[in-house]
Order: structure tokens, then C-alpha cells, then sequence
């Protein structure tokens, strides 16, 4: 047994579990966590998630649980007053407690461990179909409906400066000026790209600060793959990965789900010069939100929503080609080069969604 299953075993038995347990594996293919399935003897019992949160990156473990718990009470809460279109369901993952009553375990080496129930369903890292399209679009607009009316200030910030596009960007400045990794033609690219992109990092944080644009509970990190289909139907079920549930700005999740959601290709590919922005997925995405999230969205919010998916795809690279640069101490990589690939396939993609300027906003206005 590896010291990784040995540590993630061992905090399984800290926790509520309804059966003993049979195994612990690694799942999911996360970035910033990592995650493992607990699978129970007994074959009724529902199977729990487990993960040790990096608290390099989430450094109040305890907020981040307050706003999950705060946020999947809210769904339920909203569910049963609601009547769910016939033949759809929606899951809330709800948080497993500690054997002493805790929302989460704290080891002997210092790392923190929660759980949260199993959810049987299917994450896609890639749309293949207009089917897919519309169930992520439909997810989203589904679990801003359910959270819709917590208030923001009852969730804590738990990643100051979080989506602050000026601040990454302030960062990597920093960063840049007292780290030097081998030169190549795909690290000056990113220097070159991001040096003409500079202007375009203030846009949403300047319309919130004239009150255009307020902000809301949202989600964080609405990625294709953080969205469960149901295994029969390929309907959404629920939005996982919670952790960065938080106080926001709508365009945040918006952008990052039409930028995940509209690279065919993935962020993951090596052919990051073939990458394009797939304007008739996004329109099949941002329907499927609107047929349940329309009437939270006001015009002001249109107004921004081409400028969502081009910062978040520049934002995200951005992230990633900081963190090449920095020793890949942020995002788990599986090389040395690894985020200054994922760096060029975002780079790509916002390239190629200011390509389409014009046909983006002709779909905006065809859907208001």
C-alpha cells in the first residue's frame, strides 16, 4: 500500500461511514486536491468521496466547509419547495461528518481530510455532443437557481483575490522579474501575449466597482468536468468540487463554464495551435442556462458576458503560465513544461474567442 492510500485509509476511518470499509482509491483527476473513492461492504450503503484539501491553497479549512455546508443546505432547502421538470433530479453532495461530529479531520501530520457523499454520475472533460452542451449549461443555471437567494455576506471569501484578474496579472509580474526558466519560443509567446492582453485585466472588476455588475454566491470553478450527467439520461445531476464556493461575480463562473465548455480539444491537449472557441456550442450552453437562470441575469450582465469568456480563458492561462514559472507549485503538473502547455491551449482559446468578436455577440443578442 502506497503512503498515499495508507494516509487516505487511515482518515477514512475518521469519518460517519454507514459499513465498513472495503477499499480506498484514487478518483478524478483534480488539479489543486487530491481525491480517493471509499468504497463500503455493504452493497446498500452509499459510497463516500474523500479528500485531503491543499491548504497551500485553501488556507481556512473551516470556511471553506461553513460556505459548502451553507450552500448545500440552500439546495435542499430550495428542492423541496420546487417541482423539478418531469424525468429531471438534482443531487446535493452533502458533507459526511467525523466520527466526533466535525465537517472535517485534521491528521497528526497536519493535513486535512473531509468527505462527502458519492454521487453516481459521469464527468465529462470534453462536450461531444449538443446534448452535453445544454445539460452544462443547464447545471449551472440550475445551481445558481438553488443558491440564488443566499445572501452573499453569509459566505466567507475563502480565496482572497480569487478571479481577480488584476491581481494575477500582478503576480506574475512579480514572479516574472525574479524567475527565469529555460527560454523557448513557447515561453516568449506567453510573455508576448499576455504584454498585449494587459489592458483587457481590469474590465470586470472596474464594472463592479461602478456598480454594474454585483456580486452573487456562485460556484468558482463550474469546469465541464466538475458537472455530473446521469449515467442513463446524460442529464445534469449536480456540480461538485465545492471548495471554492464563495461571495462573486456571476461572469466568473459563466466565463470558466463557457471556456471549458467550448474547446473541443480540452485544456489538456498538446495541439494547443489547432485550438478554437466553438461559438455554436456556446450558444447550446448559454440557452441551457437561460431556460432555468434567465430572470437573475439583467442587462447589464449581457452587456459583459462576451468580455467573461474572453478574460477567464486569458485569466486561467495566465494562472498556469505563473505557475510554470514559479516551480509548478500551485497546479499539480506532470512535468516541468505541463502548465506552460496548459498556458498556451487558454492563450489559444482567447485568441480564437477575439477572432470571433462579431459572432459572439450576435449570439448574445439572438438569446436576450
Amino acid at each position: 500500500m502506497s503512503d498515499a492510500i495508507a494516509s487516505a485509509d487511515a482518515a477514512a476511518h475518521q469519518f460517519q461511514a454507514p459499513g465498513a470499509i472495503e477499499s480506498v482509491c484514487p478518483f478524478g483527476s483534480g488539479n489543486v486536491n487530491d481525491t480517493f473513492l471509499v468504497r463500503l461492504h455493504n452493497p446498500q450503503a452509499d459510497h463516500f468521496i474523500l479528500q485531503r484539501l491543499n491548504t497551500r491553497v485553501f488556507q481556512h479549512p473551516a470556511a471553506v466547509m461553513a460556505n459548502m455546508r451553507i450552500c448545500t443546505e440552500a439546495m435542499a432547502t430550495a428542492l423541496q419547495g420546487e417541482t423539478l421538470p418531469p424525468g429531471r433530479r438534482w443531487e446535493v453532495p452533502h458533507v459526511v461528518l467525523t466520527t466526533s461530529g466535525g465537517d472535517y479531520y485534521q491528521d497528526a501530520q497536519g493535513s486535512v481530510w473531509r468527505a462527502i457523499a458519492f454521487i453516481d454520475g459521469i464527468a465529462k472533460d470534453c462536450i461531444k455532443t449538443p446534448t452535453e452542451a445544454y445539460e452544462v449549461g443547464y447545471g449551472l443555471g440550475q445551481f445558481h437557481h438553488l443558491i440564488g437567494n443566499v445572501p452573499p455576506d453569509r459566505l466567507a471569501d475563502t480565496l482572497p483575490g480569487f478571479h481577480i484578474t488584476p491581481l494575477y496579472l500582478a503576480t506574475y509580474d512579480q514572479v516574472a522579474a525574479h524567475n527565469a526558466p529555460p527560454r523557448s519560443p513557447e515561453s516568449d509567446y506567453c510573455h508576448r501575449f499576455i504584454a498585449e492582453h494587459r489592458a483587457i485585466a481590469p474590465i470586470l472588476e472596474t464594472a463592479k466597482a461602478r456598480g454594474e455588475l454585483t456580486l452573487r454566491p456562485i460556484h468558482g470553478d463550474p469546469k465541464v468536468n466538475n458537472l455530473l450527467l446521469d449515467p442513463t439520461t446524460g442529464q445534469a445531476i449536480t456540480l461538485v468540487d465545492l471548495d471554492t464556493v464563495k461571495p462573486g461575480l456571476i461572469h466568473y463562473d459563466l466565463g470558466d463554464c463557457l471556456r471549458s465548455g467550448c474547446n473541443p480539444l480540452g485544456e489538456e491537449t498538446a495541439a494547443w495551435e489547432t485550438v478554437e472557441f466553438d461559438c455554436d456550442r456556446a450558444q447550446i450552453i448559454l440557452q441551457g442556462y437561460l431556460d432555468i437562470a434567465q430572470d437573475s441575469l439583467t442587462p447589464a450582465d449581457f452587456h459583459y458576458l462576451y468580455d467573461a469568456m474572453r478574460l477567464i480563458a486569458f485569466e486561467l492561462g495566465l494562472r498556469f503560465f505563473t505557475d510554470y514559472l514559479a516551480g509548478n507549485r500551485y497546479f499539480k503538473a506532470l512535468d516541468s513544461t505541463h502548465n506552460l502547455r496548459r498556458a498556451l491551449v487558454q492563450f489559444q482559446l482567447t485568441a480564437s474567442i477575439e477572432a470571433q468578436v462579431h459572432q459572439i455577440s450576435t449570439l448574445i443578442q439572438s438569446i436576450l
